[in-house]
């Protein structure tokens, strides 16, 4: 049986890719086809007359199964602003549909384990009336939500968790990825939003500033699914 999920963040720079990459490492190791898409990314470099958006580039090569960039990031925006803005700005018009089209379209080559990761948070404009949220509405995939813990960390997971809802999605578990300046109350807060969430936490994730050993981190944040 196939494991499908759409990964969010409460904001922009959550560690939504962190985790994306992180899981489809794991599910690589477990021997599972894996496949990590970003359908819309902004904030992007030119390589070899193409753009290239990092994040994006880190989950192509995550992934077990082997896809055209063009397959992973889809619609790709150069400014690293609000997709709605940069694509306004570019001349084009981005919809939910041409999304949904893109994803589904991947999604037909086979495969165990696939992620699908949004841009921002959950409620990001793709133009002047519809949002990204409704290409996850679209797909109907559990959500994985990802958690800057940082103050104000509890208002917006709560009112992402409640957005989640609203919109008839299953939130399969939220992780906790810690940032870079030490939170106070660290632990407190993180009591806090387990008691409040009624999805499960998937693993806590430590702040590093260079590589470490994070692979059982993520084996057992897999087997969390």
């Amino acid at each position: 049986m196939k494991k499908r999920f759409f990964v969010t963040g409460i904001d922009t720079d959550a560690g939504k890719t962190f985790v994306t990459v992180g899981l489809l490492k794991a599910a690589k190791r477990a021997g599972l086809k894996s496949i990590g898409l970003k359908p819309i990314a902004a904030g992007a470099d030119r390589v070899d007359g193409g753009l290239r958006n990092d994040d994006a580039v880190l989950i192509q090569q995550a992934s077990s199964v082997r896809l055209a960039y063009e397959q992973v990031n889809p619609v790709v925006l150069e400014e690293a602003i609000a997709p709605h803005i940069a694509a306004m700005k570019e001349g084009r018009l981005v919809t939910v549909s041409r999304l949904e089209g893109f994803i589904k379209g991947t999604l037909l080559t086979p495969h165990d384990f696939a992620l699908v990761e949004g841009a921002g948070g959950w409620r990001v404009p793709l133009n002047d009336r519809e949002f990204l949220s409704e290409v996850a509405q679209s797909l109907d995939f559990p959500v994985i939500m990802v958690v800057n813990m940082k103050l104000g960390c509890l208002n917006h997971a709560l009112l992402t968790a409640e957005a989640i809802a609203r919109d008839g999605l299953a939130l399969a578990g939220w992780v906790a990825n810690t940032g870079a300046e030490e939170m106070p109350c660290y632990e407190e807060n993180l009591v806090s939003l387990k008691s409040m969430l009624s999805a499960p936490l998937l693993g806590v994730l430590p702040w590093c500033e260079g590589e470490f050993d994070s692979q059982q981190m993520f084996d057992e944040l897999l087997l969390a699914l």
